[in-house]
């Protein structure tokens, strides 16, 4: 299993519709989350920035995150959801959230 935590801004004008579309994600993407071997998927919100958490429990994690990207739903979910979002400025070369790095896990 791999632990990913990831951060990206949430607009100031945008966070209330943001929060709207995560009380009921559209099942199709749920699905696909699902189909793509993520676990525990989580959002958290502080000033400003959208912190995700979640597992991967595959054995081909590009594999499955280009499937997701592939998706139809999905690319309809990030149409609709990303314009409510911006990236941090330090993010990596075709980052849109950022990955961090873990400092400490305890089981």
């Amino acid at each position: 299993m791999k632990r990913i935590g990831q951060v990206v801004r949430v607009r100031p004008d945008g966070f209330d519709a943001y929060v709207k579309y995560h009380q009921d994600v559209w099942p199709g993407v749920a699905k696909m989350i699902h189909e793509c071997n993520i676990q525990n998927y989580s959002i958290y919100h502080y000033n400003g920035l959208l912190f995700a958490y979640f597992e991967y429990v595959g054995d081909d994690f590009d594999g499955d995150m280009t499937k997701m990207a592939a998706d139809p739903e999905t690319q309809r979910w990030w149409d609709t959801v990303k314009p409510l979002q911006d990236p941090v400025d330090d993010r990596r070369e075709g980052e849109w959230w950022h990955d961090l790095e873990e400092v400490f896990h305890q089981e």
